[in-house]
């Protein structure tokens, strides 16, 4: 795992600018390539290959191919033996040379024959082409600046949003879009000229002439509307071989490895069948204990006792990491890291857990992430259990519940879900279905910017990005299988990914995601949807399965979010110091986003239990702290975070 970056133009930095940003994310090394209008940069954390012949920047023996490269291949070997039958030679055991040699053979259509989490640029010397990629799920993140004859990239925005000369217009949309979702879904950053190149696509630009780019997709989830008819009990084994294979993969290694343990569902299988597949050796494992339990506000069950359920039944070694954190103090530190200003606190958890794996010599975590988007496992799947009654209910109705639940105060968690589903409930079906993501009416959202920046806002509701994406998949009408499209398709890359990703990679951790094998996902995308979700089931088949490995008491507990509890610090005025530091009315109306006297109309109705925005004011502090650290003082001056 590593960082790249690279530019097609003039440089107007030295080589040292690109490693000053990248260094915490590659600290075994880094290197540059450059030649006539284009950069490439590394920096290096040395997973496999710890020799000399892992180094990046690589070029094929001929010279003709250049490769940065940030990620692993977890089928390289598969992919080095057919190379070496066409006649490949290689020098080293990286799936570095894996893939630069693959691009050789076969162009762009390697990247569908990648099985991992990457992103990468590959320079054709002959052809004087770039092409970037990006893996099929969006593990890994990747960014790009294209205006006229510039062209940059970078594994983190921040590296773009510090160079020289760059247009530094803000993106409004995506910015209403932050607060609507706690992230932007797709293409779209704080900067209008910055992009995130989606997952499963390639972009091509020409070194010589920058301004012609084009961007194609390799790779769409399989969802079709076409099912697996085997029976229950032959598709729980042939799910077994799926999930053996492909934790079985992603223990690949030359450096230690650990594993993130919450105690939910999710990462005690990856733990478990790690157990089974690695039976002489003792794993470890990190999860978090938290002061209290937060089941009061948040409506989540502490983890904790799970976790050492888990750990003790399968032997394994537990590192309990404490949860402390001064919100305060360490803020604007996460928020600098993630490169945008997602609404969420679970980040801390992640740098808190993987910075005490790496000072305990772990550089691999590997975690559950992502069981809950190809299998089912959020409350809003559990919602549609009453689609048949919701379309059945007259509009009045929805209207004179939602009404009536509105005036209820949003302190407990029940009500909070009650509400939700209420303001549904007089909406058309793919309306309220798009609505389970968002966190803010969307009237009250436009509200809190200035009457200015709301004439630049477009007339459109922010569920439009996922309706129409569902034309990616028009023959599938399991409206499960559209939720877990819409999930694995925006809320995985945005929101979970990029946190996990980023965060980890803040101390040197390379976190992977055994729930993201492309053959298992591709395998969970045919599953019959009842074998997902039976009832309000979640997860029904993974369950089963886990039944053989994991006590009924993990399988079928309470869902558990893995963040912190915001709400209480709210209602315990631990947040007012950072509402006065980002969210006065001097701070606001200097940076002319938001209106003073609906932002604090907001805060008051939320600490009074009138609305539940927590999380969007959340998304408020963390919009005026990244203009803070991205837009108002050049981000090299805060390197030292």
């Amino acid at each position: 795992m590593c960082g790249i970056a690279g530019q097609v133009g003039q440089a107007l930095v030295s080589p040292d600018y690109w490693k000053s940003f990248l260094s915490h994310r590659g600290p075994d090394g880094n290197g540059i390539y450059q030649a006539h209008n284009l950069t490439l940069a590394h920096t290096r954390l040395a997973i496999l290959d710890l020799s000399a012949n892992g180094h990046q920047p690589m070029q094929t023996s001929d010279g003709r191919y250049v490769v940065t490269f940030n990620g692993e291949i977890y089928n390289h070997l598969d992919l080095r033996a057919d190379l070496r039958r066409r006649g490949c030679q290689f020098r080293s055991t990286s799936d570095t040379e894996t893939l630069l040699y693959g691009f050789a053979e076969f162009g762009t259509a390697i990247f569908s024959r990648l099985n991992g989490i990457f992103a990468c640029a590959i320079y054709d010397t002959q052809t004087r082409k770039l092409v970037l990629a990006r893996d099929q799920f969006g593990v890994k993140p990747l960014y790009y600046y294209h205006q006229s004859d510039q062209f940059l990239f970078a594994s983190e925005l921040k590296v773009i949003a510090g160079y020289p000369g760059i247009d530094q217009s803000l993106d409004y949309t995506a910015l209403s879009q932050y607060l609507h979702f706690l992230y932007a879904p797709g293409e779209q950053t704080p900067l209008r000229h910055v992009r995130k190149l989606l997952p499963g696509h390639y972009l091509c630009v020409s070194v010589d002439l920058p301004s012609t780019m084009s961007i194609k997709q390799y790779y769409s989830l399989p969802l079709r509307g076409v099912y697996d008819q085997r029976p229950e009990a032959e598709l729980i084994e042939a799910l077994d071989q799926q999930m053996r294979q492909a934790v079985d993969r992603q223990l690949q290694s030359d450096v230690p490895l650990g594993f993130f343990l919450s105690g939910g569902l999710d990462s005690s299988a990856v733990v478990a069948l790690a157990a089974q597949l690695r039976p002489k050796e003792q794993l470890t494992c990190y999860t978090i204990r938290t002061a209290s339990s937060q089941k009061s506000y948040e409506g989540f069950d502490n983890d904790l006792p799970y976790a050492r359920l888990v750990a003790k039944h399968l032997g394994v070694k537990l590192i309990e990491v404490a949860a402390e954190s001064d919100i305060v103090r360490d803020f604007s530190k996460v928020i600098y890291h993630l490169d945008e200003p997602l609404a969420d606190t679970a980040p801390i958890n992640v740098l808190n857990i993987c910075r005490q794996a790496r000072e305990n010599g772990h550089t691999v975590l590997l975690g559950g992430t992502a069981g809950d988007d190809i299998f089912s496992g959020y409350r809003r799947h559990q919602a549609l259990s009453m689609e048949a009654l919701f379309q059945h209910l007259p509009s009045g109705m929805g209207k004179l519940a939602s009404a009536i639940l509105s005036q209820w105060p949003g302190q407990h968690p029940q009500v909070r879900r009650l509400q939700k589903i209420a303001e549904g409930l007089g909406k058309q079906q793919p309306d309220r279905l798009a609505d389970y993501y968002g966190w803010l009416p969307y009237s009250i959202n436009r509200s809190l910017f200035t009457p200015a920046i709301q004439a630049m806002l477009p007339d459109i509701h922010p569920r439009h990005r996922l309706l129409t994406a569902l034309s990616q998949i028009p023959d599938e009408s399991s409206l499960l299988n559209q939720l877990l499209f819409w999930e694995t398709t925006f809320y995985l890359p945005d929101h979970n990914l990029n946190y996990t990703d980023k965060l980890s990679m803040a101390v040197g951790v390379e976190a992977r995601v055994p729930f993201l094998d492309v053959e298992l996902v591709n395998f969970a995308a045919r599953l019959p949807p009842a074998l997902k979700m039976k009832g309000r089931e979640t997860k029904y088949i993974l369950k089963k399965l886990m039944e053989r490995y994991l006590p009924n008491e993990v399988i079928y507990r309470p869902k558990t979010g893995f963040g912190t509890p915001l709400r209480s610090w709210l209602m315990a005025g631990q947040l007012d110091g950072l509402f006065e530091q980002y969210l006065s009315t001097d701070v606001l109306n200097r940076r002319g986003i938001f209106d003073p006297k609906n932002v604090h109309r907001l805060i008051e109705n939320t600490k009074n239990g009138h609305l539940d925005a927590v999380y969007s004011i959340w998304g408020l502090v963390a919009i005026e702290a990244w203009c803070q650290q991205f837009i108002d003082a050049p981000a090299y001056s805060l390197l030292d975070q």
